[in-house]
């Protein structure tokens, strides 16, 4: 459990130093947008009340306190499963990335009313409209590595017996 509690802590202080910096030092959500490496890498201040890409975002009270409410589960069935199950050291990672990463976006919703987004990305002629942050960057990639690194482990097929063994 001390690695997941480790890689949590990580994205979550990665997330909160950079929306600290970002949006409130270099005044982002004054200014709204700041071109860094464009269009690879821009930074547009978002403020989304619902889910990945605003979904489920009515702006309510009541959907606030559901999505924590939620985040907070996920979180608490992650732990549970991770601890009653024998994980490798990036299955762990993995698993303390997602957790940290939704505690993260959960200190905004409190602290804000919504989670503070940044990031926006696009290539090739494709104009992304979606922002994002680092906590949302450490969820997919925590799901992602749960899924691969958490398969059951193969086994080696067995030979048939011949008869009179």
């Amino acid at each position: 459990m001390r690695i997941i509690f480790w890689a949590g802590f990580a994205a979550f202080i990665l997330d909160q130093l950079s929306k600290y910096v970002v949006v409130h030092a270099m005044e982002l959500s004054r200014i709204r947008s700041i071109d860094v490496l464009p269009p690879l890498l821009n930074f547009r201040y978002g403020e989304n009340t619902g889910i990945n890409f605003g979904l489920f975002g009515d702006g309510s009270d009541a959907s606030r306190w559901i999505l924590i409410a939620l985040a907070c589960a996920i979180c608490v069935g992650v732990l549970v499963w991770a601890q009653r199950n024998v994980l490798g050291t990036w299955a762990k990672i993995s698993a303390g990335l997602l957790v940290g990463g939704a505690i993260a976006n959960v200190v905004d919703r409190l602290i804000y009313g919504y989670v503070l987004d940044f990031l926006n990305m696009s290539c090739c002629g494709i104009n992304n409209p979606f922002v994002f942050n680092v906590a949302d960057v450490f969820i997919f990639a925590g799901a992602i590595g749960l899924i691969f690194f958490t398969a059951e482990p193969k086994t080696t097929a067995k030979k048939p017996r011949k008869k009179g063994q």
